[in-house]
């Protein structure tokens, strides 16, 4: 049998974050602003909002968005990384801008990948990260 804690503790993350209780955390509005600004100045496409913190401690949303070529996905990666440091929001990482097939770039508190539609197709982020296990119970 799988015991489970009976403590919760908060996490804490890189960026500021309003609290919804002492666990749970809702992302810096500005910040998720910044980023919908950016995408939306550069046409990306098929934009999505995924509530992650519930279930990983990494952040708290991943905003999933398409670029219709390596060019377009780069693009909009840069653009969203030169908006956030504008705003004082200096990016942790960015992973994947050389190729652009798939570029991420974490902002803490906001992870955001930008990828070609066939690799978006591929790895399918939005199932992923929506799906949840129904058991915790080992099965034997």
């Amino acid at each position: 049998m799988i015991k489970k804690p009976t403590e919760t503790f908060p996490t804490t993350r890189a960026t500021s974050k309003q609290n919804l209780s002492s666990t749970q955390t809702r992302p810096d509005p500005t910040l998720l602003s910044l980023i919908h600004t950016a995408l939306s100045k550069l046409k990306a496409q098929k934009i999505t909002e995924l509530p992650i913190g519930d279930i990983s401690s990494v952040a708290d949303l991943m905003v999933v968005a398409s670029g219709s070529s390596t060019t377009h996905v780069k693009a909009i990666a840069e653009e969203i990384i030169e908006c956030s440091k504008k705003h004082t929001y200096k990016p942790l990482g960015v992973e994947g801008i050389d190729a652009a097939e798939w570029v991420l770039v974490d902002l803490g508190d906001i992870i955001v990948h930008i990828m070609l539609p066939q690799t978006r197709v591929f790895y399918d982020l939005e199932r992923l990260w929506t799906a949840r296990p129904t058991s915790t119970e080992p099965t034997h």
